[in-house]
């Protein structure tokens, strides 16, 4: 008995125990930029970093997030934050993919979306992403701009994702009455 518990510790030595299981994250994380940001003050260059992150879940809920902070750490932390406080939930079809073609445009990014049917994710940058976190599948995706600003590509494609949208989860998470929902007067 004695011999094989120091068979035990022995293979197991230098690591955690066996029990020991890191719980899995709510949301799959992509960070899809990471600037160096300088500053110019009185006594030099102050620098920070500016993260732009995506999260989802790969089940239809997908969010855009922004982050600032002197220490690259720091900065994904909120940008983790900001995506999931700009969580969209996707209305999606039972193939999961979209019902319909999407297309926005955010500053200089235009971003388009189209259904395809049995021909899997063709997209590419930051669309890829963001559209392989929503767990959009049978999709073909264009980015139409001709701009490399991979932020306003990214902020395009969740300008077009939000068209199909589930309003009402987001209006009630928010308690925001929808327009279709009658006011009632005092």
């Amino acid at each position: 008995m004695e011999k094989t518990r120091d068979n035990k510790e022995r293979r197991n030595s230098g690591r955690r125990p066996a029990s020991f299981s890191r719980p899995k994250p709510e949301f799959d994380q992509k960070i899809l930029d990471i600037r160096r940001v300088t500053r110019v003050v009185a006594g030099g260059r102050r620098f920070s970093f500016s993260v732009a992150l995506v999260a989802g879940d790969r089940r239809g809920r997908v969010g855009l997030g922004l982050g600032k902070a002197g220490d690259t750490s720091l900065a994904i932390n909120k940008a983790l934050r900001n995506a999931k406080k700009n969580m969209l939930k996707l209305k999606l079809t039972k193939t999961m993919s979209i019902p319909f073609p999407l297309q926005a445009k955010f500053g200089s990014g235009r971003a388009m979306l189209m259904p395809n049917r049995g021909r899997g994710l063709v997209a590419g940058s930051v669309m890829r992403d963001i559209v392989n976190l929503g767990g959009i599948k049978n999709v073909t995706g264009k980015i139409m701009s001709s701009t490399k600003n991979k932020l306003n590509n990214a902020k395009a494609v969740m300008e077009a994702l939000s068209e199909i949208a589930d309003r009402e989860a987001v209006s009630k998470l928010e308690a925001i009455p929808l327009a279709s929902e009658k006011l009632s007067s005092p």
